[in-house]
């Protein structure tokens, strides 16, 4: 199903997302090690703000899904194909790559001043400019530019999907259907709304208003929350993951002798 298929793609996704940040996090809190190179620093900048976005687009494609199967379940096969489930994963990619390396490349013409102290704990673009010796216009407008148009776009597809989706949920006569739409639908609107309030708040307002310390708190419901919390929020609303879950343990249970 193509449910299943954009889940298991979120879930690598999000293994990927977190090996970017958690992993050199944990050691600079775990020992002396708090440094890292520069070429480090904008390959972690690099991956990280290109899984960000693939996560926003690919958050849209299955809200979009999930609109076709509420709202037109008997075309859905048909219309939610596995070409357009590939493509879809494709141009998620290719649209996170392609605007972070963008970013990344206007990035390193900017130069640093000393000392080199990044008051984050990761390299992330407004922690990391505010060092910069240099102009750094260009890297503020092409920031908000990309977030604005990615923001608009997934956000759009996500509310008309889900506004097409309420609509046809209320229309429904049955109030079991109208349940388990709501059912299919809501792990997606959780997680969607964790993942973008912390987004747009951060990144979708002036350099002026910057504060380092309340957005490193919001900085982990992003990069480390959100991650850890999928798997659980998906997994509990779904019938089939908790069934498929009670065989698992069902086959592991071993029975103990009687004394």
């Amino acid at each position: 199903m193509p449910m299943y298929f954009f889940l298991s793609n979120l879930s690598f996704l999000d293994l990927c997302y977190s090996s970017v940040v958690t992993p050199k996090m944990l050691l600079s809190l775990s020992s002396e090690r708090n440094t890292i190179s520069f070429a480090g620093c904008f390959v972690q900048l690099y991956f990280y703000v290109a899984l960000v976005t693939v996560e926003c687009y690919l958050l849209a494609a299955m809200a979009y899904d999930r609109y076709l199967a509420i709202c037109s379940p008997l075309c859905y096969p048909a219309a939610m194909s596995q070409e357009l489930c590939a493509a879809l994963l494709v141009g998620s990619y290719a649209v996170g790559f392609v605007s972070s390396l963008v970013l990344t490349v206007v990035g390193l013409r900017v130069s640093f001043c000393s000392p080199k102290v990044i008051d984050h704990f990761f390299c992330d673009g407004p922690p990391l400019f505010k060092l910069a010796c240099s102009d750094t216009y260009l890297n503020q407008v092409l920031t908000l530019a990309f977030a604005g148009f990615h923001g608009v776009t997934t956000i759009s597809v996500i509310l008309i999907s889900y506004g097409r989706i309420l609509s046809t949920i209320l229309r429904m006569g049955s109030v079991l259907g109208k349940r388990k739409a709501f059912g299919t639908c809501s792990s997606h609107m959780v997680v969607v709304a964790i993942f973008y309030g912390s987004l747009l708040f951060m990144y979708l307002r002036p350099s002026s208003s910057y504060s380092l310390p309340r957005d490193k708190i919001v900085s982990v419901f992003y990069t480390v929350v959100t991650p850890m919390l999928n798997p659980f929020i998906y997994s509990l609303r779904n019938q089939e993951v908790k069934r498929a879950v009670k065989r698992v343990v069902g086959r592991m249970t071993v029975s103990l002798p009687k004394r």
